[in-house]
């Protein structure tokens, strides 16, 4: 590699870097510099077939073409509405099941960029249900919610208030890593919120826990930021049951802003009166 190729190569790489564009997709590395193939020879005039004759025949090919090819309904835009999977939500009565079905759903992009998918971590027994954002770098590559660096704050968190994973169970509001760990677009997280709902529905959770103000914002489906959304208790309406939920802020949050803390614990002593209060 020449130096002024080496030069092009850094420079690719840091605007790489700089748009979130982290881990390779391929096995095999290719070389983006390497010289492209000579052109074919072109076909000797006299070879060639006369203007008219060749529009003529393509004409009359692409007829044939169209006429023999079967029509095909749109695969993207059925996969991506999950009630047209062949099993229906309704029909689900297991988280066990409910995960198999997400692993097998096709309609949100990022699952082709992920490594894993990211359904829940804790107990399914569990009373109460804490919801994040997206999988991170560190979940992706173990397939589980909050295992990374802000995973293992939140679990410190939840051991003040005498909580650890057998009683709590963990998930995001889409199960796929965004590249680069960017925010989820309002599409994406659109095309996991029907399985995320059954998801509530089949835990049944006395309690659910907001995790950052873009899991706030979807699931209340208000506009405020999380400074306004903290610390108050909301109702999230999932079938016909009404359940009390907190939002507080986001331990990635509370890694990079860790004088917010003192937000975050009077949360959680909210939390630790509410459950009190129902065991009571």
């Amino acid at each position: 590699m020449t130096g002024s190729q080496a030069k092009a190569a850094a420079s690719l790489l840091s605007w790489y870097e700089a748009m979130g564009v982290d881990e390779a997709i391929g096995d095999v590395a290719v070389d983006r510099f390497a010289a492209a193939p000579e052109e074919r020879a072109e076909t000797p005039a006299k070879s060639r077939p006369k203007p008219a004759d060749s529009r003529a025949r393509s004409a009359d090919s692409g007829a044939s073409r169209a006429d023999s090819r079967p029509s095909r309904p749109d695969s993207r835009a059925r996969s991506a509405d999950p009630s047209a999977s062949p099993v229906s939500l309704d029909q689900v009565t297991t988280l066990t099941e409910l995960e198999a079905l997400v692993a097998q759903f096709e309609g949100c992009a990022l699952k082709r960029t992920a490594k894993n998918t990211c359904f829940s971590r804790g107990s399914d027994t569990a009373k109460i249900m804490l919801i994040g954002e997206a999988p991170g770098r560190d979940e992706d590559i173990q397939g589980k919610p909050f295992v990374g660096r802000a995973g293992k704050l939140l679990d410190r968190m939840l051991g003040t208030i005498g909580l650890d994973e057998a009683s709590v169970y963990i998930t995001n509001t889409i199960y796929w890593r965004p590249p680069g760990n960017r925010t989820p677009t309002a599409l994406e997280i659109a095309s996991c919120a029907p399985f995320l709902a059954r998801q509530i529905e089949l835990l049944a959770p006395d309690v659910m826990v907001l995790l950052g103000g873009a899991a706030a914002k979807s699931i209340l489906n208000v506009s405020e930021g999380i400074m306004r959304l903290r610390g108050k208790w909301k109702i999230y309406h999932n079938g016909d049951r009404d359940i009390p939920t907190l939002a507080t802020l986001h331990p990635a949050y509370l890694l990079r802003k860790p004088e917010e803390k003192r937000y975050a614990w009077r949360d959680l002593l909210m939390l630790k009166a509410r459950l009190e209060e129902t065991a009571s």
